[in-house]
């Protein structure tokens, strides 16, 4: 579907950060006639705004009535330090939005009746979403998946009625929703993480909670009840009006190649029963979950080297993330660190005995090497991948075979992000061979 040029016409958006989502949204809405004033701290970020014809300015300058403010999701209005123009937006009862909302908005104002699929979780949304989406391929439905994986919400084309949006949402983006609405949503997982921007537990569950905002008894709530919070929230679902749906994955198996372990269980079971919410046959989901080809930097196999098989699981930024990936192997050399998050590797001493070698990097390195050595564990601190991962293979010839790189951190101290580091390792695997 082509979008009207009038579709917002006459509604005046201020719109703060110029990144990965907050460009694709001015772009699109400027097609679809809505008036706009941008800004970005970064000078360059506004330079180049300029150079498209954007006006450019700060809201709280404007002298001007907005609509909305349209927030990108890595920019605080609470927690830590809430951004100036979110406070001037908040003192002016001006609603902060994220560009999801965004685009339910355009769908409903060109008059689709396209479905909206919810993905939340601190951990597997991304395989999740795009096994959601494989399966919807197989089957024939015309969908688009995006948001917080892949390609930004307001990049995404105008779906037809029978159409599907799969979107993976981030807490950040579920406290910005003014009216959209998921036609089937699930919970996978709860556990600490982006307290920064919540305050504590409470503040990231209720955060979360939003994806099953505004449902009725046309829409599908599912919960995995195998971690406390999400139980706790099952819980404070059970009188809503929304078809509520409880699964566990304790047990589970996949059976797919690309989907090893209790973990990725969870998510065939979460893409399985959103695709069942949705009308879609067993028999396309079945075929889809065993033709599902993985995402990378999640327990990803990249290469067998001299019998070593090599693991790249980047994406596990958190101690529970790195937990789902050594579950999978009874004995491997672990290759970890980078800027913890709260409680570190505590979590992880249950695996602590399958780890054959350690080879830890990154700013945290040195706390997570001497907790292991402390535990037992034959520790080093190497600092860097390139050091880490020949010496890993060495060591994993000599034993598991299995060279498994989790950091268990986040990638910031030396990366810009968790794909950017696991690409650097894909590049020193090869390298070796």
């Amino acid at each position: 579907m082509t979008a009207p040029s009038s579709l917002f016409a006459g509604a005046q958006y201020a719109l703060v950060g110029l990144g990965r989502a907050g460009m694709p949204a001015a772009r699109r809405l400027r097609e679809m006639g809505a008036t706009l004033r941008l800004w970005d701290d970064s000078a360059p970020a506004r330079e180049a705004a300029a150079a498209e014809g954007f006006t450019i300015g700060r809201p709280s300058e404007a002298g001007q009535p907005f609509t909305a403010l349209i927030l990108s999701p890595g920019i605080p209005h609470a927690l830590p330090t809430p951004n100036p123009e979110a406070v001037w937006a908040l003192s002016h009862n001006l609603p902060i939005w994220c560009d999801a909302e965004l685009l339910y908005q355009a769908v409903r104002r060109s008059g689709s009746q396209a479905r909206f699929v919810g993905i939340t979780g601190t951990n597997g949304k991304s395989t999740t979403t795009a096994l959601l989406a494989h399966i919807l391929a197989v089957a024939g439905v015309p969908h688009a998946a995006g948001a917080n994986l892949g390609p930004a919400a307001m990049s995404l084309p105008l779906l037809p009625d029978h159409g599907v949006y799969v979107l993976e949402m981030s807490s950040y983006m579920l406290e910005r929703l003014g009216t959209l609405r998921f036609d089937a949503a699930v919970m996978l997982n709860l556990t600490p993480d982006h307290f920064e921007r919540h305050g504590d537990m409470a503040g990231y569950a209720a955060a979360k909670r939003h994806v099953f905002d505004r449902q009725d008894e046309h829409c599908t709530a599912i919960i995995f009840t195998d971690d406390a919070p999400s139980a706790e929230m099952a819980a404070s679902l059970a009188g809503t009006r929304a078809r509520l749906l409880r699964l566990t994955a304790k047990g589970h198996a996949s059976g797919a190649p690309a989907l090893p372990g209790e973990h990725n269980a969870q998510n065939a079971l979460a893409a399985a029963a959103l695709a069942r919410a949705l009308g879609v046959p067993e028999t396309a989901i079945a075929e889809a979950i065993q033709t599902f080809p993985g995402l990378a930097h999640r327990a990803q196999l990249v290469a067998e080297i001299a019998g070593v098989r090599f693991i790249n699981d980047s994406k596990a930024t958190n101690a529970d993330a790195a937990a789902k990936a050594m579950g999978v192997y009874d004995q491997f050399v672990w290759i970890a660190g980078g800027t913890a998050k709260i409680g570190g590797i505590d979590d992880l001493a249950p695996y602590f005995p399958r780890i054959q070698k350690a080879f830890l990097i990154g700013q945290d390195g040195p706390a997570f090497a001497a907790q292991l050595r402390a535990a037992g564990v034959d520790a080093l601190c190497v600092a860097t991948l390139e050091a880490a991962v020949p010496a890993a293979y060495q060591a994993a010839r000599a034993g598991s075979h299995v060279v498994l790189f989790s950091p268990a951190a986040a990638s910031f101290d030396q990366f810009p992000n968790f794909e950017v580091r696991g690409d650097h390792f894909v590049a020193l695997v090869k390298e070796l061979g």
